[in-house]
């Protein structure tokens, strides 16, 4: 009852937090005949027990005068094995060879010299690649093909997949090395997308589906039988590229796909082993932890991803324990924290983090790497405490690496855990930030999932660990392991282990750990399990798990990872950041070699406000700029034509809590009345009511009464103040 009540609290004082005056600019299609490049995404997703084969299909097309580069930056799973390409021009099919990276740009501009039509794809991070498709004549219409692979896990016996949707802005103000990959355009939040989008998923289980669903689109699903299921998307969606597709499903019974899957491949042989401990009794005594809160409160967080951000934070902090101690750092340009020192997790003190997170002031980029020190900065509760950072942002950085060293040079300082908010949020960060950590990541892309992952985090951490994990082959020569040392394991969790066998598939697999002070044994018979050609998906995961533990969160960099990186990628056909695939059809059709580039227009993810954007670049040349609304604060009311009204009662904190709540709640109807009036005031009672509108005419305040009226009609969420107040806006 009392952290019901607790709920409620949080629920009614905690308001808008955004960055004021801080509207950046977006970049806004206006000239009738601008190139839009790419016509249409698709995705084709075949998933088939645990394994996923992805087709993405991209068509490009120019419908100018000129000859035209088009140029598209657009995400991946951070998972994906890329391990083909092809172009079509017609009817002629161009299959995409692998090079390493600086040879395949060599390739690439020759053949666009040359006049011949070709195109690249870069890797820029695990889930951002980059395609250039060069000499696209008018009147021409290209299609790239992109096959990729990947493993599914479930968490708590439920299964994800994620076709990312955009790439959303990043902020590379603590970047050394600018890059071109985040130099991109975007639309106008909510305008529609530049190109056609469409996905189909097939889903062949094997054991009756569950529960399909996806919170991100609308879907129509028709079942082929108990075990395999089609999914379409509705054509109701709006904007249906402007965020990640999640499609979320379980099986009968929650049952986990575990076991063993072998692939045979000329003189190799593969093997993957999803192993997940058994699941004991939670302990009854919980140790009191300690835990600090990190939240993002720059530009690209305003709006609903805020709002996200504080329905997690509510629900994070009614589910700690009364012995846990805790403490809130906001971040933007820089931090604010809660307390010196960390604070019990009483009834009192999340009363005093809610008045700080309404009260908190943000502005400016997404300084991670700053909020980090800081973070590592602060005092524990007792150097013997068990601490734990939890970091809630949407990742819209580009210094990843940069924040994996952090971390992984302070592993004895703080487990780091993410949360990811957002409807297209960074994966590579919020994943590799819990990954170099050995902890784990979440997503929220709603106040639901909000709600959910918050409760999801507290079975988690309290889940006992399998640790001290080790895996041996009785009758079986095994090499090439990945991961080399198993990390622990928690129950909701399972983990993959890859690798190569030599030999026949016999003996067995001994897993060994400890649950508590309980040693763990688990068996299985290798020869249960035959080779299956269906599973040839397991050379390109292998290869894609040891590139990832070679370089994806790896911090130290030296040569030789470089080059086992490029020898992997070109053995195993797969795009890496140093190997990258081109196409290049034979035929000669840019005689003269003039070319213009064209970068393609990118959605601004869902709830994205457009001030995560800084003019990054332009297709029309027109950069949009939108002015705010003023908004000024005064104690009291006092509804006279001449009357003046007082600040000097009002605190700086309580007049920005007003301000932020104002914007909050009325900001499209301020905006629609300021275009037939100069300077309104608005007086409210003490609970938030509304008690009367002027507005000023004539060099005097006239009562307006319908004003009033549309105003009250307003469904907001109402704020308690100690006095009565006014607020004044105008242009």
């Amino acid at each position: 009852m009392k952290n019901f009540i607790l709920f409620l609290f949080l629920i009614n004082f905690i308001s808008g937090y955004s960055q004021e005056n801080n509207k950046g600019p977006y970049l806004e299609v206006l000239t009738e005949n601008s190139i839009i490049p790419l016509k249409e995404s698709r995705t084709d997703v075949q998933i088939s027990g645990t394994i996923a084969l992805v087709q993405l299909t991209q068509v490009y097309q120019n419908k100018g005068v000129d000859t035209i580069e088009a140029v598209y930056v657009f995400p991946l799973s951070t998972k994906a094995a890329v391990h083909r390409m092809q172009m079509m021009i017609g009817d002629r099919v161009v299959h995409a060879k692998i090079f390493e990276k600086q040879q395949a740009e060599k390739v690439y501009k020759t053949a666009i010299r040359e006049g011949k039509r070709a195109a690249k794809l870069d890797q820029s991070r695990p889930n951002v690649f980059q395609m250039k498709v060069g000499n696209i004549m008018p009147g021409d219409e290209i299609t790239i093909d992109i096959y990729y692979t990947e493993m599914l896990l479930p968490t708590n016996g439920a299964y994800q997949f994620v076709a990312p949707g955009v790439v959303g802005p990043r902020f590379t103000g603590e970047q050394m090395n600018l890059e071109t990959a985040f130099n991109n355009p975007y639309t106008k939040k909510g305008v529609a997308d530049a190109f056609l989008f469409d996905l189909t998923l097939t889903l062949n289980a094997g054991i009756t589906i569950q529960n399909i669903h996806s919170a991100s689109h609308k879907i129509n699903v028709h079942y082929q039988n108990r075990d395999s299921a089609t999914v379409f998307l509705s054509k109701s969606n709006k904007n249906p590229a402007n965020r990640d597709f999640i499609l979320n499903y379980s099986l009968r019974g929650n049952k986990i796909e575990t076991g063993l899957l072998l692939y045979e491949h000329n003189d190799e042989k593969f093997f993957a082993y999803l192993m997940e401990p058994s699941k004991e009794a939670k302990p009854k005594q919980i140790n009191a932890r300690e835990y600090l809160f990190i939240v993002d409160v720059s530009g690209s967080m305003n709006g609903y991803p805020l709002e996200v951000s504080k329905e997690l934070m509510r629900n994070l902090l009614c589910n700690l324990e009364p012995t846990d101690t805790f403490n809130v750092q906001l971040f933007a340009s820089s931090s604010t924290v809660l307390s010196p020192t960390p604070i019990l997790a009483n009834g009192a003190n999340i009363e005093r983090a809610a008045r700080f997170l309404t009260h908190g002031q943000g502005g400016g980029g997404t300084q991670l790497l700053s909020a980090l020190k800081t973070a590592y900065q602060l005092p524990r509760m007792n150097e013997a405490s068990a601490r734990s950072m939890v970091i809630i942002t949407d990742g819209y950085v580009s210094v990843e690496k940069e924040a994996f060293t952090l971390i992984s040079q302070n592993l004895n300082q703080a487990n780091v855990f993410t949360f990811g908010i957002g409807s297209s949020v960074n994966r590579y960060l919020i994943e590799g930030l819990a990954a170099v950590s050995n902890s784990a990541s979440f997503i929220a892309t709603s106040k639901e999932d909000a709600r959910k992952v918050a409760i999801d985090f507290k079975e988690y951490i309290s889940t006992p660990l399998l640790t001290q994990v080790k895996l041996q082959a009785k009758g079986l020569e095994l090499y090439d392991v990945e991961p080399v040392s198993i990390p622990d394991v928690f129950a909701a969790r399972p983990v993959v282990i890859y690798g190569k066998y030599r030999g026949d598939a016999k003996g067995k697999l001994v897993l060994t750990g400890y649950q508590g002070k309980k040693k763990i044994k688990q068996e299985l018979k290798v020869s249960t399990v035959r080779p299956s050609s269906s599973n040839q998906a397991l050379r390109y995961l292998w290869a894609r798990k040891k590139i990832e533990q070679l370089d994806d969160y790896a911090v130290l960099f030296h040569e030789d990872v470089k080059q086992k990186v490029i020898d992997l990628g070109l053995q195993y056909h797969l795009a890496t950041k140093y190997t990258s695939f081109v196409a290049v059809d034979e035929q000669r059709v840019n005689k003269d070699g003039s070319l213009k580039q064209v970068k393609q227009l990118l959605p601004m993810p869902k709830n994205v406000e457009k001030s995560a954007v800084g003019a990054a670049g332009d297709i029309t040349e027109v950069s949009v700029f939108k002015k705010s609304f003023k908004v000024s604060v005064f104690n009291g009311i006092t509804i006279a034509a001449t009357s003046e009204l007082d600040s000097n009662n009002l605190s700086k904190t309580e007049e920005r809590r007003i301000k932020m709540w104002f914007k909050a709640e009325f900001k499209k109807l301020a905006e629609t009345q300021l275009k037939h009036q100069s300077k309104l005031r608005i007086h409210f009672s003490s609970d938030g009511a509304i008690m009367g509108v002027e507005a000023f005419e004539n060099g005097k305040w006239m009562s307006k009464l319908e004003i009033a009226k549309v105003f009250q009609a307003e469904k907001i969420k109402k704020l308690i103040s100690p006095r009565q107040f006014t607020v004044v806006i105008s242009l």
